[in-house]
């Protein structure tokens, strides 16, 4: 009777560890390969995850850290309120993510004056609204861009799908392994048993 348990307790092991494993490999596939195809940060349920790469909004925002960044629509990119903390294109290339400190209509559309929140003074461009791309609303993992950052590189691939793929593979073939030894001492104590 506690042979039978212990061996409803392992096989039940073996399908946590199996599910965590393949749960794994699947999210860091996924992860990858939205991040890839999209040529950065993932979207995940609407919002951008933006990897944090200067200290020019902390202590909110630590270096390293990812945010989660809410698309905006014509009308919202317009409606922005001093405090509001957006991320912006200043350069082709170059995302920016600073706090609203002043705001101004002028005929060309509205214009935000921004700041980051560790910087002495405003920023030197004013932000036009069309340049806006989205709003934080607070959701940050600190460290995390690092990490995601180093999963997007040659090495972090090889770390992050590859060494996933082969312990899967080796626990794969242990189970099977086990299985196969489990069905030769079954048939080492029934040896009068016809095998089909």
């Amino acid at each position: 009777m506690k042979r039978l348990k212990m061996k409803k307790l392992r096989m039940w092991i073996n399908r946590v560890i199996t599910g965590i494993l393949m749960v794994l490999v699947v999210a860091i596939a996924g992860l990858i390969l939205s991040t890839k195809l999209s040529g950065g940060m993932p979207d995940i349920f609407g919002y951008q995850l933006k990897t944090v790469l200067s200290g020019s909004m902390e202590p909110g925002i630590q270096t390293g850290s990812v945010i989660a960044v809410k698309s905006l629509n014509e009308e919202e990119l317009t409606q922005l309120q001093t405090g509001d903390v957006i991320t912006f294109m200043e350069d082709e290339n170059l995302l920016i993510t600073h706090r609203v400190i002043d705001v101004k209509a002028t005929n060309s559309g509205v214009q935000y004056t921004t700041k980051g929140d560790n910087n002495n003074a405003p920023d030197s461009n004013p932000v036009l609204a069309e340049n806006v791309v989205a709003e934080y609303h607070g959701f940050t993992v600190p460290y995390a861009g690092y990490l995601i950052n180093f999963s997007q590189s040659p090495n972090g691939n090889i770390l992050f799908m590859i060494i996933p793929g082969i312990l899967m593979l080796g626990y794969s073939l242990l189970t099977i392994w086990r299985v196969l030894r489990q069905v030769e001492e079954k048939q080492k104590e029934n040896p009068n048993e016809a095998n089909v």
